[in-house]
């Protein structure tokens, strides 16, 4: 039985990898799962796959899990301290971080030593802390496979390949509900416009970072980072239909496209059978997408975060993370109705432009505290900005 373990797991993709491993449970040991403050769903999620480690990181949610669970077998921590005493001997087979935002970083670079398959979805471990995941997944021999579709797509194409074959990636992006939507009705776009993407079911958060296409500028930086390559060799395009998820052009001649209808268990399912023979239940090919691709440049004027591309330091830094800081911090507010929807990329890229934040394009991050603390302090200084 594979030994699994899972970051998130009352969240979308979390409920997603349950459900696969419903359907193949005689061939899974889930030995810890995790949630923030949804314990009522942690606990029914433990007593059916039968989990004996829960870790819950709200404090309150914790105590309250702690007073109602009357199984003895089922162990309940308040953090990710616990690991060391889950996990003493045998490597765990396969771990899944799926834990939305910066309180997803810390708990992927603890659990690395432990695992010898780690699935990262979580975008702010990748972006603000890829230097020390990677120097971590080498020091105790751990494969990484991204989840995103897109950088699981990338990584399938190339995991054959060398790093200097590649001569070009093409990201796709759906393009939002506002791809369509002329200029000059961006000013009086609303939350629930904003939140309706037209082709994947998301949170909130990241339904708005689709709609001011900040998504995909994260994903370009992921992916930068990632396969090792530059900004000059990575691009995304507006592929309305979410079939292909992206393109590479490599140096002898050969073009590469991987197409997967809009569905998260596939790349969470590929994971997971890393290197197996099993078979997922899917849709026929869709010939009349195929057909009608119809790939499109993003017009710079609708979705300008798109222009930092150019801003970005070569190396990694800090920058990154003070880029997903301010745009997690404006996001909350225009949620909040505190401000509107052209603030966002405007207030984003007027805030990054500060000398006070240039510099930290020149400082790579030496360690998680570095990076946390800089998050706290670029989040208090947005949301007073935005009182």
């Amino acid at each position: 039985m594979k030994r699994i373990v899972i970051f998130g797991s009352t969240g979308s993709i979390g409920e997603s990898l349950l459900n696969l491993v419903k359907n193949d449970k005689k061939n899974f040991n889930v030995e810890l799962i995790s949630a923030n403050r949804n314990y009522k769903k942690l606990l029914k999620q433990a007593k059916y796959f039968n989990v004996k480690n829960l870790i819950i990181s709200d404090y309150n949610s914790f105590i309250k899990a702690k007073k109602i669970n009357k199984n003895k077998n089922i162990n309940i921590f308040n953090n990710f301290t616990s690991l060391k005493k889950i996990f003493k001997k045998k490597k765990i087979d396969y771990t899944m971080s799926a834990i939305s935002g910066f309180y997803g970083l810390k708990p992927t670079l603890d659990i690395i030593e432990f695992t010898k398959i780690i699935a990262i979805a979580n975008k702010e471990s990748i972006i603000c802390g890829w230097n020390l995941i990677k120097k971590k997944i080498q020091r105790f021999n751990t494969i990484f496979i991204p989840v995103d579709s897109e950088h699981f797509s990338i990584w399938s194409l190339i995991s054959d390949m060398k790093d200097t074959n590649i001569e070009k990636i093409y990201i796709t992006a759906s393009g939002g509900p506002f791809n369509k939507l002329p200029l000059k009705k961006f000013s009086s776009i609303s939350n629930t416009q904003a939140l309706k993407h037209p082709n994947w079911s998301m949170g909130k958060k990241i339904s708005i970072d689709s709609s001011t296409m900040m998504n995909k500028l994260f994903e370009l930086i992921e992916a930068k980072k990632i396969f090792n390559i530059n900004y000059n060799q990575i691009e995304a395009t507006i592929h309305s239909k979410s079939y292909i998820h992206c393109m590479v052009k490599f140096s002898n001649g050969l073009i590469k496209l991987l197409a997967h209808e809009t569905d998260m268990r596939i790349p969470i399912f590929n994971t997971l059978y890393y290197k197996s023979k099993k078979k997922i239940n899917t849709k026929k090919i869709d010939f009349k997408i195929l057909n009608k691709l119809d790939f499109q440049k993003i017009n710079i004027k609708k979705f300008p975060v798109m222009k930092l591309v150019k801003e970005l330091p070569k190396k990694d830094s800090l920058f990154e993370t003070i880029l997903v800081s301010v745009n997690d911090t404006l996001v909350e507010n225009f949620l909040q109705k505190k401000i509107n929807f052209l603030d966002i990329s405007r207030i984003l890229l007027k805030i990054l432009k500060l000398k006070e934040f240039q510099k930290y394009k020149r400082i790579t991050p030496a360690n998680i505290e570095q990076i946390v603390c800089l998050n706290k302090y670029v989040r208090l200084k947005i949301n007073k900005l935005c009182v």
